[in-house]
């Protein structure tokens, strides 16, 4: 079974995914009008200005404030000093459904994952709604670290949420775009995580619901610049690129045929050389058995 179909299956047994369907079943669910396919250019009425306008190559800058799950003022800067790459992602915490199962989805991903937030990356998850407190990301953390289960992930994924000025600078800032639907009175926007270099730079966007693990590790390894990973996902990197229309990696023919064309010329040359020290060694003459007379 593949990841993606993992996560439905447990989500589907979920209450939260279950209370959501009966929700959506009941009203017009804005957030899911907004999942638009990447290239997209006719969103559905309503929802002009809602999506992502991918920066890639750019910085968030890190003097913006936010408060974190414990109620402390921290500036976004903080969160790059231990040279991790990092994975953001934007919700509110009263979505009645596409947030929440954003969240479980992407802890699961990260349960099936050898790497851990606090150890090869860390995670920053953004309420882009002014109106909620540290109190509710803490319990959100709470909730979180529970799923998650992992130790020492409580100092690598941080629930913020910070002043209005604050979300919009930071929303402009990676292309993230989302209203309040007054006549539904919830948000509509993206769903999404987005990576960024240790420095701060956004390197990769993967968009939807469901992100298989494998391509995770690939967009923190590309993220790190080559210093989160072993030499075979350096190698994986050369052979598979991100294609934005699989929102995947993908194998690159041009690169795996060049990868491919050195390994022959390794083996080949690897042949060679145990064949010419095969002849050498046949040609060495046996040295005389010594008789005792």
């Amino acid at each position: 079974m593949s990841t993606r179909a993992y996560h439905i299956a447990r989500l589907c047994c979920t209450p939260a995914f279950l209370g959501g369907l009966l929700l959506m079943l009941a009203v017009r669910p804005v957030e899911v009008a907004a999942q638009a396919t990447p290239g997209s250019t006719a969103p559905p009425p309503g929802m002009e200005g809602v999506g992502i306008d991918e920066q890639l190559g750019a910085n968030i800058p890190g003097d913006i404030v936010f408060s974190n799950a414990a109620g402390e003022e921290v500036a976004l800067g903080s969160f790059f000093d231990s040279g991790r790459p990092v994975i953001l992602n934007f919700v509110y915490h009263d979505c009645p459904m596409l947030c929440s199962v954003l969240l479980d989805s992407f802890t699961e991903t990260m349960k099936l994952m050898e790497w851990a937030p606090g150890s090869e990356y860390d995670v920053l998850t953004v309420s882009f709604s002014a109106i909620e407190t540290p109190d509710l990301a803490a319990r959100q953390k709470e909730k979180y670290m529970q799923k998650l289960a992992r130790a020492g992930a409580e100092d690598g994924w941080h629930f913020l949420t910070g002043e209005d000025e604050a979300i919009q600078q930071l929303a402009a800032s990676t292309g993230f775009q989302f209203k309040w639907v007054e006549s539904r009175k919830e948000y509509a926007h993206p769903s999404l995580l987005i990576f960024l270099s240790p420095d701060g730079q956004i390197t990769r966007y993967l968009h939807g619901l469901y992100f298989e693990p494998t391509d995770v590790r690939k967009a923190l390894v590309e993220a790190s610049n080559g210093t989160v990973g072993s030499a075979v996902d350096q190698i994986l990197m050369y052979c598979f690129q991100y294609d934005p229309a699989a929102n995947s990696y993908v194998l690159h023919a041009t690169n795996l045929m060049k990868a491919g064309a050195l390994l022959t010329m390794l083996f080949i040359g690897l042949g060679i050389w145990l064949l010419r020290r095969k002849e050498r060694h046949n040609r060495v003459p046996s040295s005389p058995i010594p008789v005792n007379v």
